[in-house]
């Protein structure tokens, strides 16, 4: 379940990011070490800026053993997957919907970033962050390919204490 943000977390989060956070809405997920790790963003920011990423995965560690998976060819499997295999294309939809209900929850209505989610749902496969953050926020069973990306990550928190 998502939870508010405290002032510290904002500030673990900034910290991260190495920039002021934009327009945090909740925690989606935290580490096991207790930061946030990922977080809700609403679809459009306090500029007025669309912004379709309503996942946003904050840690980097974690998002630094995502682009290690992603230089290794996963998704292009996946994407080929995706393509043959009925079953998972149906999974993977869903998951666009969960998505996009998720974002909806919020009650801000953005023309712009209508039907759009993140990662490449629910055709492509081109994003493992955004498919590992949306796994992460709404739990196991709910992105089959975050998920499988997110079981192929190292321990990310384990290597020296999160900052």
């Amino acid at each position: 379940m998502s939870e508010k943000p405290t002032e510290q977390d904002l500030a673990a989060i900034q910290q991260q990011l190495g920039r002021t956070p934009r327009d945090v809405h909740a925690i989606a997920h935290r580490c096991p070490c207790g930061k946030p790790d990922v977080v809700e963003t609403p679809p459009r920011l306090s500029d007025g800026t669309p912004f379709p990423t309503f996942y946003y995965a904050t840690c980097p560690r974690l998002t630094g053993a995502i682009s290690t998976l992603e230089s290794s060819g996963l998704m292009a499997d996946m994407q080929g997957r995706l393509e043959v295999d009925p079953d998972l294309a149906g999974e993977y939809h869903a998951a666009h919907d969960d998505y996009l209900a998720a974002r909806a929850a919020l009650g801000v209505d953005v023309p712009e970033v209508e039907g759009i989610t993140a990662g490449g749902m629910p055709d492509r496969v081109k994003c493992l962050h955004s498919l590992v953050a949306h796994s992460l926020g709404a739990g196991p069973g709910v992105n089959p390919f975050g998920d499988e990306a997110l079981a192929e990550l190292p321990d990310w928190w384990k290597a020296s204490p999160c900052e």
